[in-house]
This record gives C-alpha cells, structure tokens and sequence, in this order.
C-alpha cells in the first residue's frame, strides 16, 4: 500500500509584522530552526524530540465530499442548477481541494482570497494568524457561463463527460485579471508559459469562487488510484507505522542514484539527531505536467523498480501521489508545494535547485535564480513550522565509480550528468556510468522513450501508456 508519513511540531502563529526569520534545518533547533543567516552545515545534535503529527493550516483538515446519504439528493438539487464545465486540470485542483491538501480553503477561490494570493502569498484567518497560500486556486468562466448563471447562488459543475463533479455554493463571480495573475504569479509575462497556455490565455474573463460540495472521491481509473492517499489517509498511515519524523521529497522526475543518497543521507542524519523512526515520503506530483515531461505512469513503474532494486528500503519509505497539476512558477509555487505537505502531517521538506523551476520560454537561460526557491522556503509567511532540508549537491563520482556528495577540492573527480544527458543516453538505448541509477528503473526510462511515436506534426512525441 503507497503511504506517507510526515510528524508535527506545536502549531505557533507567527504574525508578518514581526521580523522575517528563516528555518533551515541545519542550524537545529526543535520544532523550527531560526536564523537571519541560514546556514547549510551539518545538523546541529542537540535536539529536543517531539513526537505527533503536525496540525493542518487553520487546525483542522476540510473535508468538502458529501456523506454517502446525502448523494442522491444532491444530484437531483444539480439537476435543476445552471451548469459550468470543468476541465480536466479544474477536476484536479478540485480532487486537491476536496481532500483538504489547501486547508483551511473550502472551495474555489473568490475574491478576496483569490487577492491576498497574489499579493501576499498568504491567507488571514479569523484569529488574526497567517497560512501560506501562493497559487491561486481559481475556476475560470466565460461571458455566456457567466450569463447562463444569472441570479443563481449555486451552479452544478461537470466533468468533459458531462458528470456531475460537484456543486458549488454561495457563489461570488469576479473579473479574471490574466496578465497580474500571470506577472505574480510567474514573475513574467512572456509567451511560452506551459500552465499559462493550456489553463488561463484562452480561459473565460470571469472568476467563480465559493464552497464546493463534491459528490464522491475523484477516481482517475488508471491502475494509479491505489497511491493517490489524501492527507487523512496519509496521517493516518503514518500513525500506524509510530513514525517520530517524516521528510518529504518531491518530484517530477525518475529517482537516480544522487536522490536516493540525498533521501538515505538525511535518514541517517535524523536518526543521529534522536529520532528513533524517521520516514521518507516519496511524493511525484500527479496532476498535470508539461508535454516534454515523463507522464506519470512511467514514472511510478520506475519508481517502483528502484524500491524493488533496494535503492530505497520500502520498510521506511512510503510513496504517494500528489494530485495537483505543475505550474513551473518556481519559488511562488514551491511554497505550494510545502504548504500542502504540511497539511498532510509533513514537518520536514527536502528542497532542491531551482524547485518547481524551468528554462526561460524565450531566452537561453533559468527562468527562475536556482537558489532563491530554497532561500524564499526559510522566510515565506506561513510556513515556519516547516523544517526545510536544503539539498547537498550529488554527481558521478568516477574514482568511486558512484554517485557522491561533489566535493569541490577534487571537482576533476566528478561528472555531473544532466536531465538532457540522461534523456538522451535513454532516447539512444546506451548506459549511462554504472551506479547512476538502478538498472532496473533505468531500462524502465529506456522503454518509454522507445515506446514515443509521432504525433501527427512529426514534431511533440506521443507517449503510450506504461
């Protein structure tokens, strides 16, 4: 069974008016790490434990599905309701709402929310406290939608098979002010935005928010539901294996042997600091993803080779699906992707280069610096009692014949093997240097790049299924 497990520290409200700290991990000091300088040593061991999950934004997970009982009339009062059509990236942000990943939200975003968003990457709530909140979570409309709706304080939304998905109630409709939400949230406008293109250029120029109420748990059907385990169904796995910390990891990718010695590394790393059973949350992001990314399945097939190869032990190592999609808003979105994990139970996230980042759309360069998605993690409104674990950077090391921490004083030693290196030994069947990743997830990469076919412009691949 795929599962995760993260633990929690007290939940202590931290007011933005006080001064910005940061919370590094390697600067210790349980249950958050503060300091103006952070400091990527090696932990610190003088460590207070606690044990316990940590508490979700607000103090409590939402629940938006309703009961069993209640679904047939529910979907005779959606029978009468004007109806909006979803998506299938708004059935995701929906599967992320309803199981409470975006606690304390309880439904598309109006306006309000939608604004303290974008302009401050966070949520007030009733107590005067502060929750992060980086990426607007919106359902766009058109002008005849928006007419359709008329006076009409509830719409039944459906999915591209005209499905009942939800209802959502108590409504407020506003203006969808593309370009800010673009230039906040990606820091650009420039042409090229994956997310932009396939979600907001040609979305309607109207907002809907308000309360959902879903109908039953989104189901995908793709062999892949059994992993997709909601943040209760997280916490309460993580109970069950009497877990005393959990450090997440997210990603997009296959796992090489670099990951796998930066997840085992930081294993070792807590146990010395104290804690008795520490547990790695394997996270792929399942929702949607750009077209030169390796689609999901494949990506599970692989990541289940690298357990079956004992790259990673499956005794401490859990994994799960997280269903948002990708925006590739780097520091903004990797906000996101902390705050959601803690209200999974996370206390601990492992952070990388240039997280949740990709190449500029037009210029030959990083859209985002590599080190600000770590630096703005330390500091973000919100999220302070996150531990963030920094990465220490891996590469082939050829006089060990392995992947390794890079060591600058031998840099001649190292051979750093890039993601379009590595596609393009898979894409040509040849090896990459033994030791840098499982051969076993390795031919699993090496089989979905051979089962690419044209699509009919002989330019995108088309990937089949794993």
């Amino acid at each position: 069974m795929a599962s995760t497990i993260f633990i929690q520290t007290p939940f202590q409200s931290k007011s933005l008016n006080k001064s910005l700290n940061t919370h590094f991990v390697p600067s210790f000091k349980l249950p958050v790490s503060l300091s103006f300088k952070p400091r990527t040593a090696a932990f610190s061991k003088r460590v207070h434990i606690r044990a316990g999950l940590i508490e979700p934004d607000g103090g409590k997970l939402v629940d938006l599905y309703v009961s069993k009982p209640e679904r047939e009339l529910k979907k005779r009062e959606a029978a009468s309701l004007p109806k909006v059509k979803l998506t299938p990236i708004d059935v995701q942000w929906v599967h992320v709402l309803s199981e409470g990943w975006a606690s304390p939200l309880t439904g598309f975003m109006r306006e309000s929310e939608f604004l303290q968003t974008l302009h401050f990457n966070s949520l007030r709530l009733d107590d005067g406290s502060f929750v992060n909140m980086s990426v607007p979570i919106v359902l766009a409309i058109d002008d005849l939608q928006k007419a359709s709706i008329g006076e009409s304080n509830r719409v039944a939304l459906l999915d591209s098979d005209d499905k009942l998905i939800a209802i959502l109630t108590d409504i407020e409709i506003y203006k969808h002010p593309k370009e800010e939400r673009i230039a906040r949230t990606w820091g650009t406008t420039a042409p090229g935005l994956p997310y932009v293109e396939e979600t907001i250029t040609n979305a309607g120029n109207w907002l809907i928010g308000g309360d959902l109420e879903v109908i039953a748990p989104i189901k995908y059907n793709d062999g892949l539901d059994r992993f997709r385990l909601s943040p209760v169904e997280l916490r309460k796995e993580f109970e069950r294996r009497n877990a005393d910390a959990v450090f997440a990891f997210q990603l997009r990718n296959p796992v090489h042997n670099g990951h796998a010695l930066l997840m085992t590394d930081t294993r070792r790393r807590l146990l010395e600091m104290g804690y008795k059973n520490p547990i790695l949350l394997l996270h792929p992001l399942g929702g949607y993803t750009k077209a030169d990314d390796v689609p999901l399945s494949w990506r599970m097939k692989q990541h289940e080779k690298v357990l079956e190869d004992g790259v990673l032990d499956p005794e401490t190592t859990v994994v799960s699906i997280f269903p948002s999609p990708m925006h590739y808003a780097g520091p903004t979105e990797v906000q996101w992707h902390a705050k959601a994990r803690i209200n999974a139970g996370a206390n601990f996230y492992i952070v990388g280069r240039d997280p949740a980042g990709m190449g500029h759309p037009v210029e030959k360069r990083d859209l985002y610096d590599a080190d600000h998605g770590k630096k703005v993690l330390s500091m973000a409104p919100g999220l302070e009692r996150l531990n963030i674990l920094p990465f220490r950077v891996a590469a082939y090391d050829n006089t060990q014949g392995k992947m390794a921490f890079f060591d600058p004083s031998r840099a001649q030693d190292f051979l750093f093997i890039s993601g379009t290196k590595m596609r393009t030994l898979a894409k040509n069947k040849e090896n990459p240097p033994a030791g840098f990743m499982c051969p076993g997830g390795w031919e699993v990469l090496v089989e979905y790049y051979a089962s690419l076919t044209p699509s009919d412009n002989d330019r995108i691949p088309q990937p089949v299924a794993a």
